[in-house]
């Protein structure tokens, strides 16, 4: 990385990138030098809120939270590097994907942002996967404009733009109407041919839509999409202004096209490549498994978006994932508290999760599910953590930790099986993150079991979405004549760092399918819970 002066000179010639992203409850700046390692960060803390019946965060948030994080991402190249930030090679901002921002001619925001967040479009996501025979998903952005249709509400009418929360950035920062084809793919569905938003499909669109005489077609009022690599547009004059508000940072840096939050994850785990997938797993959990050919049929389950550079990717995403495992290692501590013990949370995480290994292959009969919330995978609207067992369980503390650790991934596994067993979709290598994997081994080693092939798992991972992010920026002004984006993450970003590969455990995988068939027969338990446990 060099010396002081020598990232001083790199950073004052602009031969940086710059990734934002705006996450659900934190907002943070990466800049990375010419080698993609990270040598600056800001962020910003932000909660969205429930206004009238939506969840949204106002303009208001959006702009306090972007001015925020790069003016400590400012500081602390200052503090670093005794170097002022004027100049960048290349900006690239993403943030969570989905939901609705409409606009009307002069720019204006016609309703408060609706976010990903928001279930009041299942009218609409219904009858768009019926008239598609595609599944649209409620969180997709057509299925909020279609709503909003629906509900007869008076600014559909004014609508000239809309968009999503990386895309109003871009353009308020450029001027240009543009978005990444990821988190295009989350708008309206994408034609994996020509990568750009499914002719066939806007053209039923609008007929379905044409007896209300709106004065817009749907492509009017879409971003124009764009692949990894292309040039999006230059921060104005005005743009450098409302990113930096001490006016250090000059116009005319080049921006990469803006993406969304599951595109950056795809940068910044080398998982862009046909055969490869990654799996996130924290509060709750996803995974993308980038396909060789599109799915037979339409599954509710599975909701297909793209890779930044236009692969189609089939996703699963499940609502529940550790938190009510993390409740029972919070027990576990009140336990050994109640005895004056100190405890280490990392000590305790890494001896319980390592117990687990001990257990039986099938947790010996155990069963639980960790739902907080609704799973709409098994068909629950809401969530009651639940545990039982019968009088022949096998009940001890090695069967306990590992049931809780697989059911942690027993949605996902539900999801899964779809894309493995009924579509035979070819998985060559699949990469963990997220607070599941950090013992190590050990959580690795029951997503292999679950999904039968090999999971790694790499220290950058950790990076994360505004890392991923300043990689897209720095491939558009890097690349080479003819270097895709899988050859530029393989050769130039991950050279030489596959991360550590696990291979499933015949036995581990033949006992978490005894277990996913407990599993899906007692949903009606989970199910009965929610109804009765008030």
């Amino acid at each position: 990385m060099g010396n002081k002066d020598d990232m001083k000179l790199m950073i004052e010639s602009g031969k940086t990138a710059l990734g934002l992203e705006f996450g659900s409850t934190r907002i943070k700046a990466v800049l990375v030098d010419e080698e993609h390692n990270p040598i600056a960060s800001g962020d910003h803390e932000w909660e969205n809120r429930l206004e009238n019946g939506f969840w949204t965060y106002s303009l208001d948030d959006i702009w306090t939270g972007l001015k925020d994080s790069y003016k400590k991402l400012a500081m602390d190249v200052k503090e670093r590097y005794g170097a002022e930030l004027t100049t960048i090679g290349a900006i690239g901002f993403s943030a969570m994907m989905h939901g609705y921002m409409a606009f009307d001619k002069e720019g204006k925001l016609l309703v408060p942002f609706r976010t990903w967040r928001n279930s009041t479009t299942g009218q609409a996501a219904e009858a768009l996967t019926e008239l598609f025979k595609y599944n649209i998903p409620q969180r997709w952005s057509i299925s909020h404009l279609y709503q909003a249709i629906l509900n007869g509400e008076e600014h559909v009418k004014d609508v000239a733009f809309f968009t999503t929360l990386a895309g109003y950035i871009h353009w308020q920062l450029t001027g240009e109407k543009v978005l990444g084809v990821g988190d295009a793919s989350g708008m309206f569905p994408i034609d994996p041919e020509t990568k750009d938003f499914d002719a066939a499909m806007v053209e039923k669109f609008d007929a379905l839509v044409a007896d209300k005489n709106y004065p817009w077609k749907l492509k009017e009022i879409l971003p124009k999409v764009l692949v990894a690599g292309e040039n999006a547009g230059v921060l104005t004059e005005e743009g450098a202004k409302l990113l930096d508000e001490r006016g250090t940072l000059k116009a005319g840096i080049p921006l990469c096209a803006p993406e969304g939050d599951a595109g950056t994850g795809m940068a910044a785990t080398n998982s862009v490549a046909k055969r490869t997938g990654n799996v996130s797993a924290g509060t709750s959990v996803f995974a993308m498994v980038v396909l060789e050919k599109e799915l037979k049929k339409v599954y509710p389950e599975i909701d297909l978006v793209t890779t930044p550079d236009g692969s189609l990717v089939g996703m699963v995403h499940a609502n529940n994932c550790t938190s009510d495992l993390n409740a029972w290692v919070g027990l576990f501590r009140e336990f050994l508290e109640s005895f004056g013990i100190d405890v280490d949370m990392n000590k305790l995480f890494g001896t319980l999760y390592n117990k687990a290994l001990e257990g039986d292959a099938d947790c010996g009969g155990l069963l639980s599910y960790g739902y907080l919330s609704g799973e709409n995978i098994t068909n629950v609207t809401e969530g009651r953590p639940v545990f039982v067992r019968s009088p022949k369980s096998n009940f001890n503390l090695a069967n306990f930790m590992r049931v809780h650790l697989f059911t942690a991934l027993g949605a996902l596994k539900v999801g899964m099986d779809i894309l493995l067993k009924e579509e035979h979709v070819e998985i060559d290598a699949i990469l963990g993150h997220g607070g599941l994997f950090k013992t190590k081994g050990v959580g690795q080693s029951i997503l292999a079991a679950a999904i039968d092939a090999p999971v790694s798992v790499m220290e950058t991972a950790g990076e994360g979405g505004p890392w991923g992010m300043a990689l897209l920026a720095s491939y558009m002004i890097r690349k080479e004549e003819g270097e895709t984006l899988q050859d530029y993450l393989a050769d130039k970003v991950f050279a030489g760092n596959a991360g550590t590969s696990m291979n499933p455990d015949p036995k581990d995988v033949e006992g978490f399918e005894v277990f996913t068939r407990r599993y899906k027969k007692g949903v009606a338990i989970e199910q009965a819970a929610a109804e009765y446990l008030i």
